[in-house]
């Protein structure tokens, strides 16, 4: 029987070495958050489910649509981070500002919400404000100031 195997041999060898190193490190120069996309992509998904899951949907029509279109917002912006991290990382700011408007817009958006709106509410905003600094501190560190 033939031995297919290969052997492990070392890879500084290889012809192509230093364009292979280059190339990886493109690749992953803009991954420094990579482990933010997935909470942001949740955090969106459950701002669009929360006014079903707190059971505000009915009482707050405005609210309901309104946490809808954010949550598809973030989770948009969690796939361009994935996609893009170069070029989306730049947006972490307006997901700071998302965070924000969160916080605030029981009492702009809604009508008289309760307790529950609001707590909600603000802790989506909080954790969107927290993530969205952590991409923009990263971004800040990782980009070199011209």
């Amino acid at each position: 029987m033939a031995n297919v195997s290969h052997g492990r041999s070392d890879i500084t060898s290889h012809p192509d070495v230093t364009e292979m190193r280059e190339r990886y490190a493109r690749m992953l120069g803009g991954r420094d958050v990579a482990l933010v996309d997935g909470p942001v992509f949740l955090l969106g998904l459950y701002c669009a489910a929360s006014p079903w899951i707190v059971h505000y949907a009915a009482s707050q029509p405005a609210l309901t649509t309104h946490n809808l279109i954010m949550g598809i917002a973030i989770g948009l912006l969690a796939l361009g981070f994935s996609r893009a991290p170069e070029r989306m990382y730049g947006l972490s700011w307006a997901m700071c500002a998302m965070g924000v408007w969160l916080i605030i817009a029981p009492w702009i958006v809604g009508s008289s919400p309760d307790k529950g709106v609001i707590i909600n509410n603000i802790v989506i905003g909080a954790i969107a404000l927290c993530l969205g600094l952590l991409c923009a501190v990263t971004t800040a560190r990782r980009t070199p100031m011209t």
